[in-house]
Formats: structure tokens, C-alpha cells, sequence
């Protein structure tokens, strides 16, 4: 009898909106990829794969088995872990009173996490051995992104190789978010491209303000070296290519 099941999911977009997809890893017993799904999603920021990765991995899994998801996206883990509630009592509506970003997503979300035992995991993004099966679903959505094919393990087809990239040398960590069982979660706004002039004013305006290094909350949308987006007022860490996540430094 399956007790918990162990899976990931993740998000791509090419230009964030640009060619993006969703893709999710399902765990075997010994920790390998039992079987996982990509698939496109066109033009989409990154925030939208993202959620619809997580959307797509609820919507295949048994509601009566608990699971442990494991997701790199701090946007995604702060929607459903803490932002979720408020946003469900206000009518889905902001502290801000606007709308919810992504509100469809947001909706259908929480209405699969009713009456299921789900627990949230945070795993840092292209970690040196990092988490096998973020890494796994980080490749698919990337491939189906760049490709705009659908793929998975259900025709047979292999796991796409890891990109070219610059991978973070950090120490593999891992952060648990609250368990959610009944549904629970929050919004936020679309990145922009990392070579835009928002993104050098942030620069330029963060190593005015902040000479020393430090972190700071980001002015402007813009994307970390790992190549994931971050938001407006997240916090972001200088690091060798510029700002990004603090735990990418």
C-alpha cells in the first residue's frame, strides 16, 4: 500500500512571457522518476507554468493518497502555502483590493486541494546534486518549452538532457513550507526579461544603495542566474552575474 508519494513540478518560459510550459515527476520507492508528463503551453509568463505545472500534477494524482510536492518556484510554494486564504476570503481579491493574478489557476487550485493531505516542499533550483526530481521536471518543462511538444514517459519517451547552463554550486538545502490539506494560497506579478533596463536600474539603484552586498527587496520584476524570474518587492542577493534569489547567490 502506497503511504505518501514523493513528486515535483515545475514551470518554463522562454523570454517570461515567451514559449513556456508545465511538466511534473512522479517518484518511485528508491527515489528514481517512476513517470512524468510535459506539456506546452504556448505564450505564458513564467508564473502561469509554474502554477499550471502544480494544476496538472493534482489533477493526475489519487486525492485519497497523501503527497509531498516539491517545487522550486517561491512564487508557486508562497501561493499555496501562504497567500491562498486571504486571497479565498477577500473574494479573491488582493490586500490591495485588486484582483488576483492568475485567478483561474489560483480557483482550480485550491478546489483540488480540498479534503487532500498535501505537503509543500521548497527545493532550491539547479543545485549541484540537487533534488533529483525538481531537476527532472526542470528538464522536461524546458524541452517542451523550447520545443512546444508535448512529452512523458507514457509514450515511452526518455527525460531530455540537462540545458547548457551555469549551475549554482551551493550546497543541496531544502526549506519546508506549511502542510496544506484543505487548500490554501496568494498572488504576484509576471518577471520581466533579465536584460531589460528595469533589470540594469535595479542593478545600478541596488549597488548604490547596497555597496557592501546584503539582500534587498527588488524595485523591478527581473530574472536570477538560475533562470528563474523573481518578482517586484522580493527579496533578491547580489551575485557573480548580477541580482536573483538569495539562494542562488
Amino acid at each position: 500500500m502506497v503511504l505518501k508519494i514523493i513528486a515535483a513540478c515545475d514551470g518554463a518560459s522562454k523570454g517570461n512571457p515567451g514559449p513556456a510550459a508545465w511538466a511534473w515527476v512522479i517518484g518511485g520507492a528508491d527515489g528514481s522518476v517512476d513517470r512524468w508528463e510535459a506539456g506546452p503551453l504556448g505564450r505564458a509568463t513564467n508564473n502561469v507554468a509554474e502554477l499550471t505545472a502544480l494544476e496538472r500534477l493534482l489533477e493526475t494524482l489519487d486525492p485519497a493518497v497523501s503527497v509531498e510536492v516539491r517545487m522550486d518556484s517561491q512564487y508557486a510554494m508562497k501561493a499555496v502555502t501562504t497567500w491562498l486564504p486571504g486571497w479565498r476570503r477577500k473574494g479573491w481579491k488582493t490586500a490591495a483590493g485588486t484582483p488576483v493574478a492568475n485567478k483561474d489557476l489560483v480557483v482550480r487550485i485550491d478546489a483540488l486541494l480540498t479534503g487532500r493531505d498535501v505537503d509543500f516542499v521548497y527545493v532550491p533550483a539547479h543545485q549541484v546534486d540537487g533534488d533529483p526530481l525538481n531537476d527532472a521536471a526542470d528538464r522536461a518543462a524546458s524541452h517542451s518549452a523550447r520545443t512546444q511538444e508535448p512529452l512523458g514517459s507514457a509514450t515511452g519517451a526518455p527525460l531530455p538532457p540537462p540545458e547548457p547552463s551555469t549551475r549554482a554550486s551551493a550546497p543541496r538545502t531544502r526549506a519546508s513550507a506549511p502542510r496544506v490539506s484543505a487548500g490554501s494560497a496568494g498572488s504576484a506579478g509576471s518577471a520581466g526579461p533579465s536584460g531589460s533596463s528595469s533589470a540594469r536600474s535595479e542593478a545600478s539603484s541596488a549597488r548604490r544603495s547596497r555597496p557592501n552586498g546584503g539582500t534587498l527587496k527588488a524595485r523591478f520584476s527581473g530574472r536570477c542566474r538560475c533562470g528563474k524570474a523573481y518578482d517586484k518587492g522580493e527579496t533578491i542577493a547580489k551575485n557573480p552575474d548580477g541580482w536573483g534569489h538569495p539562494t542562488c547567490v
